[in-house]
């Protein structure tokens, strides 16, 4: 895929959008009383990648009619450059919609992270295929990538239907599917048929999968990595070879990733990554990244090689361009990647932390 599309958007991810409380000075949730609040989602995290440079997103997800929430969130969304639409639902009393609140502390040192998810009453478990009009969004308006995430897919079973119209819709008109896999057992607890065979459509639809050895073994069902040579040598010819069998049940697709990551402390990984595109390989080994907030990290990864795909680079800068992309979020306290310019990436990639002037 190159830049000269004449679709309208570069990007479009559907997304259930909510709030993340951070306290402040990195200090634990339970003992804070001042917080950041900002606007997030794993899949918007993804696309800014790409909407801070310059690329057109669009975003699709669902809103609690006159939220001061949701007003928030869409200053947010506008802030990053992105367009987005979806449906209004009424609150429906103090008891009714509202939107997720992600609490999360950042760690510090030999602490590590904390996150609880609070998605009581979440608004964007409606979110539903006859709410938009898909044909003007693919037919009319295009677009090159639709990322779907397995965070959206198994919110419930309405969206796991949305998450399968909106595939089989874009790919009718010519659009990439990536698809993370990001299995959470929560989600997936007492629907394990149902999920299964939703994620094995979307799947079977997707141009680009993104997961880790357990993903692609609990939400598709394909066998893991084989037991055999130790350290990190083994552990990366066995996910080349479960991409192998993941290829054999799925041959449309042609992009796969994974990360690496070794935790020394809260602030300070080993990062790598693992890309193909099914002629050849690149393999990052884990490198040394200071760490100021590591959520987001992987949403970060998966923009920037998205990022690369659009604008038709090789496997390996593809997979440099999302290692470096994940380094930099790791480095925000916001939870998804604002790149100045592709510049900043690749000095990071280079490990050229010098000042520029």
């Amino acid at each position: 895929m190159t830049e000269t599309s004449t679709k309208k958007y570069s990007m479009l991810v559907a997304t259930s959008m909510g709030i993340r409380l951070t306290p402040e000075g990195a200090q634990p949730f339970h003992g804070s009383d001042t917080f950041k609040m900002q606007a997030t989602s794993a899949e918007s995290n993804v696309a800014s990648v790409a909407s801070y440079l310059g690329l057109p997103v669009k975003v699709l997800t669902a809103f609690v009619k006159g939220s001061p929430v949701s007003h928030f969130i869409k200053a947010s969304l506008r802030s990053r450059g992105m367009d987005f639409e979806g449906p209004e639902f009424d609150q429906g009393g103090p008891w009714g919609y509202r939107h997720q609140i992600n609490m999360a502390d950042i760690g510090c040192g030999p602490r590590g992270p904390r996150v609880h998810n609070d998605r009581a009453g979440e608004v964007g478990r409606e979110l539903d295929a006859a709410d938009f009009d898909l044909q003007r969004i693919f037919a009319e308006e295009g677009v090159r990538i639709v990322h779907l995430s397995g965070l959206i897919a198994a919110l419930s079973p309405k969206t796991s239907r949305f998450c399968l119209d909106v595939a089989r819709v874009a790919k009718e008109h010519g659009s990439l599917i990536s698809f993370d896999l990001n299995h959470r057992a929560s989600f997936w607890k007492g629907r394990e048929q149902e999920l299964a065979t939703a994620f094995d459509e979307i799947a079977s639809r997707s141009d680009i999968l993104i997961g880790n050895e357990e993903d692609f073994q609990l939400c598709l069902g394909i066998e893991g990595p084989e037991s055999g040579g130790k350290g990190l040598d083994g552990k990366i010819d066995g996910f080349k070879k479960m991409i192998g069998r993941v290829q054999q049940a799925y041959p449309q697709a042609t992009w796969f990733g994974t990360t690496l990551r070794e935790v020394i402390s809260s602030n300070l990984h080993m990062w790598g990554a693992l890309v193909t595109d099914s002629k050849g390989w690149e393999t990052i080994l884990p490198r040394e990244i200071g760490v100021l907030d590591r959520i987001g990290g992987g949403d970060g990864f998966v923009g920037g090689l998205l990022y690369g795909i659009l604008k038709g680079w090789t496997v390996q800068d593809c997979a440099r361009f999302g290692w470096a992309s994940g380094a930099l979020a790791a480095t925000l306290l916001t939870d998804y990647a604002q790149p100045a310019d592709e510049e900043q990436v690749w000095s990071i990639w280079k490990g050229n932390a010098r000042v520029k002037r």
